[in-house]
């Protein structure tokens, strides 16, 4: 097929039936930018019942690996994000190559045999390249590109759903790259391609590829489109520090998140908010909700923050919505080396308390292993006080005998401290959990061997 065949188009007069895609490409793992761009393509295929397209930008041999490709699914269906149609740029060479040699041909592109040195040879180090091949007949062969016959006048323009109209002076554009010299198509001419043979109706994606987008409009029309697709260039997601998220400084990978023990409906729901968000400001709620509110329009300019916490926290939420079988199951292989029988009963007071399943070995590290040794200025702080080597020496002596529950272990702690008028669970708490904070104390500690318990109870009064 040497043209594309175009399909409706989003300029076009009258209805179309909303046809968009995601396009990553496999050199690495979903990041949380691109995992962002997906759910607003998806959001807006499933808000008008339109078609989600999943397209494998793989035409860079060198650096596209399956097992990415895999990963970037597998993300996807973890996130949720079903696709309608897929795709892979690897599999259309034939139709780039036809497309960019009739663009030969009809003389909007031609051929060039000039090194990077030629080039700066000519126009200096910092300089573009000057159309030397235009007006030369070079012949396929080795270190020959092909190269797109960019306007000298005029400019190249659209309206931006976000952006607002956004044009490029033709003048300040090169005549770019289309085919490297190993025959290889580049990103621009198969998105163009792409883009109108499988009938996308709206380009959404994030505004780093702003610049990208003249390119692709003079590559569409040199291939007979009468239209373009409706624009929307998403904000950068940034960090803390207000800089652009980079996977040499910020956790960026989905698959990292997902290890880590975020809930793949909270992650969803809180990358939907990174430049978007209902009218009511009702962020935590069901995705079919989140669906039937989302509109491109509402989408904000300014850069998105990535915020853990925040994210911890929509996290939490969706923790404690999850019903009780529900929590142990997706929890349990967190845990650690424990009973599932002695983890379900400590299960309420874990959902209560985490916002990551990751937190959980900390919580119960005391019941599964050795006690953790203390923080020393939690030490001080609790155990350096009057009567706690009283508290400590006569819970030990009453807890040598008598029934090994919660209920009898509460009632002696307690006992203990109303008898000497001090508080007595704290320090009992930390000598054997080594943790001033955590789960209830008493149902754990009737879970350990009696001996433990007083051990670790006599060991604490022996370091005061």
């Amino acid at each position: 097929m040497v043209r594309p065949k175009p399909r409706p188009e989003a300029s076009s007069v009258g209805p179309v039936t909303v046809r968009v895609r995601f396009s990553p490409a496999p050199t690495g793992y979903l990041h949380v930018g691109s995992a962002r761009s997906a759910l607003f393509n998806w959001m807006y295929a499933r808000k008008t019942g339109g078609t989600f397209i999943l397209r494998i930008e793989d035409t860079d041999a060198d650096r596209s690996k399956p097992e990415l490709i895999e990963a970037i699914r597998r993300s996807l269906q973890w996130l949720g994000v079903d696709w309608d149609e897929e795709y892979r740029q690897s599999d259309r060479f034939d139709q780039y190559h036809d497309v960019t040699e009739k663009m030969v041909a009809d003389g909007l592109a031609y051929r060039c045999d000039c090194s990077q040195d030629d080039v700066k040879a000519r126009v200096g180090e910092h300089g573009g390249y000057d159309g030397h091949c235009r007006n030369r007949s070079v012949e396929p062969g080795e270190g020959v590109v092909i190269r797109f016959r960019t306007p000298d006048e005029g400019v190249t323009a659209w309206d931006d759903l976000i952006r607002g109209h956004v044009e490029f002076d033709n003048a300040s554009m090169d005549d770019f790259v289309i085919v490297r010299s190993t025959g290889v198509p580049m990103f621009h001419v198969a998105n163009a391609y792409d883009d109108i043979d499988m009938g996308v109706t709206h380009v959404v994606r994030g505004e780093d590829l702003v610049n990208a987008t003249p390119r692709v409009l003079l590559l569409r029309e040199a291939m007979g489109a009468t239209g373009h697709p409706v624009y929307a260039h998403l904000p950068l997601i940034v960090n803390e520090q207000r800089k652009k998220l980079s996977k040499r400084r910020d956790d960026v990978s989905v698959g990292d998140y997902e290890a880590r023990g975020y809930l793949p409906g909270a992650m969803r729901n809180y990358l939907l908010t990174l430049g978007w968000g209902p009218k009511d400001d009702v962020e935590i709620r069901p995705i079919d909700e989140l669906v039937e509110r989302f509109d491109l329009g509402d989408i904000n300019r300014a850069p998105a923050f990535f915020d853990v916490k925040k994210l911890d926290h929509f996290n939490g939420e969706y923790i404690r919505m999850l019903d009780a079988d529900e929590f142990v199951e997706r929890s349990l292989p967190f845990a650690g080396d424990i009973d599932p029988g002695l983890y379900r009963q400590l299960a309420p007071g874990i959902q209560e308390r985490i916002k990551r399943f990751d937190e959980i070995p900390g919580l119960i590290d005391w019941v599964t292993g050795p006690r953790p040794e203390p923080d020393a200025k939690e030490w001080r702080k609790v155990m350096e006080k009057d009567l706690v080597p009283e508290v400590l020496v006569a819970v030990a002596e009453r807890l040598a005998d008598g029934p090994w529950t919660a209920d009898h272990i509460e009632e002696v702690v307690m006992g203990v401290g109303d008898e000497l008028g001090t508080r007595s669970q704290l320090p009992v708490r930390l000598a054997v959990t080594g943790h001033r904070a955590g789960l209830p104390l008493f149902e754990p500690m009737a879970a350990l061997d009696r001996d433990v318990v007083l051990e670790r109870l006599r060991e604490a009064h022996g370091r005061l």
